[in-house]
């Protein structure tokens, strides 16, 4: 068998396994909120990523790959000799690959594109010498990894704040929540179809200038409302309970419980006056907890908020189900964008500006996906969407769309960006909106110490895996 066919079978066999492992990873944060809070099943939730993810992938994805992801080594000390540029690829490729596999076996939500950065600086950094790699882009990398989570915690916490207070907290949560969904709706609908005209219509070369793409979204938008006002105005029901509102919030016999708690432990630990004391305000606090119960009509009121969450699982549904189709339509280029660039070599045996990816190998790589995504990708829909936070509709729809409009915002600013890091920090803002005590510090810990290491571990599976193929192959040559 011919050099150039080995290489050809071995590049694709690298490339179906990093595809594997962004399914197995990345994929898994599109539907970890939906899978957290209850809206999807995860066999619901892996079927429906997987229709969407795939046909983001072909139908959408990008066309045109960089021979080198965003330019991050100079591709001129590869003039002379390519085939070292070839067993580079592949060595970021599997060494990508293998930190990816370590981290989703951990359930660590990991960045794809950061991993591979971090390969190639370190196949390029080995080649060239540590002038050959652009430290400036590699550092705006670095700016991302404080950017992304941080805008999406502090919009996500925004979008939930005012979610409790205009919804949750509200005299009636069921009518309320009536009032907003046409609204909220159209926001959504808005908001993400102007996010698949920037980063997903732009890839099939269907430019449209920035007037044009608001208006279109506000018209997706305006007609969303009207849909939603229509499907409201006949389903509607009356209130779920019939006794009068009360003046007092359903919340504050949950703050009562919570206070009769600590003061049977303050009882538990008190003698002789002390004691006395505060028995008697907790025999009043049991008093006034029982009134507030029924002033309040305690007992229905939770079965209304059952009714809310309900009615936001079609928004969490819906925004899971645009991440993910823009997911596969961008990020398919980090498995199959370095095969082209090879595969393009290989064909003219010499380095191209640019590489056209065919259809076939789109497909490839969102089959590579979708394989990873039912497989292997529920660790990490575990970690997103229970071992962060506890998820409810509500919460896991204000993470997702706190996400997506990040994604948005530095797609438009020209920031590096990453989806996993946006949806973590986006779940974190939820969490941080109920208190530091609903959020689990010892995940977010390991969480944080896996996204600092990423860059290292993948550089040096790189460097590893760079001199075994070219010992390899140089012995093959020999």
């Amino acid at each position: 068998m011919e050099a150039a066919t080995i290489l050809q079978v071995l590049v694709l066999l690298i490339g179906f396994y990093m595809a594997w492992n962004i399914g197995a990873n990345d994929v898994s944060n599109a539907m970890g909120t939906s899978v957290g809070s209850g809206a999807l099943t995860l066999r619901k939730a892996v079927i429906l990523a997987a229709v969407l993810e795939f046909c983001g992938a072909y139908f959408v994805g990008s066309n045109v790959s960089e021979t080198m992801q965003r330019g991050l080594i100079d591709t001129d000390i590869f003039l002379t000799d390519p085939m070292m540029l070839i067993l580079g690829m592949c060595a970021a490729l599997f060494g990508t690959s293998i930190w990816l596999q370590i981290a989703s076996y951990c359930g660590w939500p990991v960045s794809t594109t950061h991993a591979i950065v971090g390969a190639i600086i370190g196949f390029g950094a080995v080649v060239g010498g540590v002038e050959a790699v652009q430290w400036e882009e590699a550092g705006s990398i670095l700016i991302s990894w404080v950017l992304s989570p941080a805008i999406s915690a502090v919009i996500s916490y925004l979008m939930f704040s005012i979610l409790q207070r205009k919804i949750l907290f509200a005299i009636n949560p069921e009518q309320a929540t009536i009032k907003l969904f046409p609204l909220l709706t159209s926001i959504v609908i808005g908001t993400f179809t102007l996010s698949l005209i920037f980063n997903g219509l732009e890839n099939l070369n269907f430019t449209l200038s920035f007037p044009q793409a608001i208006l279109i979204a506000l018209a997706a938008g305006a007609i969303a409302y009207l849909v939603t006002m229509l499907i409201i105005k006949r389903i509607q029901t009356p209130a779920s309970y019939s006794t009068p509102p009360s003046r007092q919030l359903p919340q504050s016999v949950v703050s009562l419980e919570k206070a009769i708690k600590h003061l049977h432990r303050v009882q538990a630990s008190t003698f002789d006056e002390a004691h006395t004391q505060v028995a008697a305000i907790l025999s009043d606090v049991k008093t006034l907890s029982q009134k507030l119960r029924k002033e309040t009509s305690f007992s229905e009121r939770t079965s209304e908020y059952k009714s809310v969450e309900n009615m936001f699982i079609v928004l969490q549904i819906l925004s899971a189900c645009f991440v993910a189709f823009a997911h596969g339509a961008n990020d398919v280029a980090n498995a199959i964008g370095p095969v082209a660039a090879v595969l393009d070599i290989i064909k003219n045996g010499a380095i191209s500006d640019v590489a056209v990816i065919p259809p076939w190998l789109l497909a490839f790589g969102g089959i590579g996906i979708v394989i990873g995504l039912a497989t292997w990708g529920w660790r990490v829909i575990e970690t997103i969407g229970k071992k962060i936070t506890e998820l409810t509709p509500t919460r896991g729809f204000c993470a997702e769309f706190g996400a997506a409009t990040t994604i948005l915002l530095a797609s438009k600013m020209g920031l590096p960006i990453s989806t996993t890091h946006c949806l973590v920090g986006a779940v974190l803002g939820v969490g941080l909106a109920r208190g530091m005590r609903a959020l689990n510090l010892n995940m977010l810990k390991d969480i944080v110490l896996s996204w600092i290491i990423t860059i290292p571990a993948s550089a040096i599976m790189s460097i590893l895996v760079f001199y075994l193929f070219k010992t390899i192959f140089a012995h093959f040559s020999g």
